[in-house]
């Protein structure tokens, strides 16, 4: 076992009870992206008390710490802290005290486990590398607060990157990890239609902008799965559609709204484009005006070969029978952006107990099981010790 391993173990043996104790505070108040103020201060106080020096980025959500030796590579390791608009109904001892606000997906976890592993990490006297704790705001919201770490510097001087999510689907004590991309781009799109509306006996005087939409609903999925590669694995899929009152009365305005995935980042790079033409193509006949509205979210996670192996080995070195084969998911994560500018890879950790249902992320009812915080910081604390 390595130095930094023991550093690990002797932190969950003395301190195991304040990682659950943090994540239960911070479970039950719960804050929206870019309004996580009483969370990063509450981060901050922690990492101030074992006496490193965080910073706050720019809006006061979000912070950055670096400790270890400053020459040589530094190494960054990233938390998202949000919660989600959202009800729970989990029950819990330790449930939201926020109304409409929850942690179903896990990021008082992975906020927990950085801290954990951190406090690991700052208590042995010399680090292969240089650290840089990212605990980053906003992750819920598209294109995600990740853009805005990058902005404020969090990246300057990072040779690599690491992260973790929550799997539910993966009992607690495993931890995935794939090669290339294990997430997918994902995207929104709305379509405002507008006709003169009319008589439902009289279609050909008006443009029938219900038609229309029905002709969008089938038609763009259509021929989005006929332009593109099969073998990206592109899906569109419509989520809301709202149009007229009355059966008789073709209605002046109407809206679709879905949302975009593919697992390409290529296609990813080109899809406003099609998506608007396609759109056009389909409405042209009909004689119905239209808006596209496409709000490009996040490309996809592509975990780094290099960066791959080292978060392998981590997971290795926790112990036997530990790692995981996964799949590319088909959600969204905006930690691709920190991707797109240095190298780094994303694990899966397993929180599911064992027993009952796999409850999926942002669901109301969604919880863990807390023994996944002590898998967490070893693993963590095994990538910097790979690192060297």
């Amino acid at each position: 076992m390595s130095v930094l391993a023991h550093a690990a173990a002797r932190f969950l043996s003395a301190r195991y009870d304040d990682l659950v104790a943090w994540r239960r505070h911070l479970h039950m108040h719960p804050e929206l992206g870019r309004q996580e103020f009483a969370t990063t201060q509450f981060v901050a106080s922690v990492l101030a008390d074992a006496g490193l020096n965080p910073k706050v980025l720019p809006g006061g959500t979000g912070l950055t710490c670096d400790f270890g030796p400053d020459d040589g590579p530094r190494v960054a390791l990233r938390a998202d802290m949000d919660a989600l608009p959202m009800a729970e109904r989990t029950e819990a001892p330790y449930a939201s005290v926020v109304p409409g606000i929850a942690h179903a997906c896990g990021h008082d976890a992975h906020t927990v486990v950085l801290l954990g592993a951190a406090l690991a990490l700052a208590s042995v006297p010399e680090l292969p590398v240089g650290v840089r704790l990212i605990f980053q705001a906003a992750e819920e919201l598209m294109p995600g607060g990740a853009i805005d770490a990058i902005a404020a510097g969090a990246l300057t001087g990072v040779s690599r990157i690491y992260a973790l999510h929550c799997d539910p689907h993966l009992e607690v004590g495993r931890v995935a990890v794939k090669p290339g991309p294990i997430t997918s781009a994902a995207d929104q799109l709305e379509v405002v239609l507008h006709s003169p509306g009319g008589h439902t006996s009289r279609p050909h005087l008006t443009g029938d902008l219900v038609y229309g939409i029905g002709t969008l609903i089938t038609g763009l999925p259509g021929v989005l799965s006929r332009r593109i590669d099969p073998r990206n694995s592109t899906v569109m899929v419509w989520g809301a559609v709202n149009a007229g009152v009355a059966a008789n009365a073709i209605p002046q305005t109407g809206t679709l709204a879905g949302t975009i995935r593919t697992a390409s980042r290529e296609t990813w790079v080109t899809m406003e484009g099609l998506v608007t033409e396609t759109i056009s193509s389909l409405l042209a006949p009909l004689g119905i005006e239209h808006v596209v509205n496409y709000r490009r979210g996040v490309p996809p996670v592509v975990n780094e070969e290099v960066s791959t192996r080292i978060l392998t080995h981590a997971i290795e070195s926790i112990g036997p029978d530990v790692l995981a084969d996964t799949r590319q998911s088909g959600g969204g994560e905006d930690f691709s952006w920190y991707l797109e500018e240095v190298p780094g890879a994303m694990a899966r950790l397993g929180v599911w107990s064992g027993q009952g249902p796999q409850l999926d992320l942002h669901q109301p009812t969604f919880d863990l099981d807390e023994r996944a915080l002590g898998v967490g910081v070893r693993l963590l604390v095994n990538i910097i010790a790979n690192s060297a």
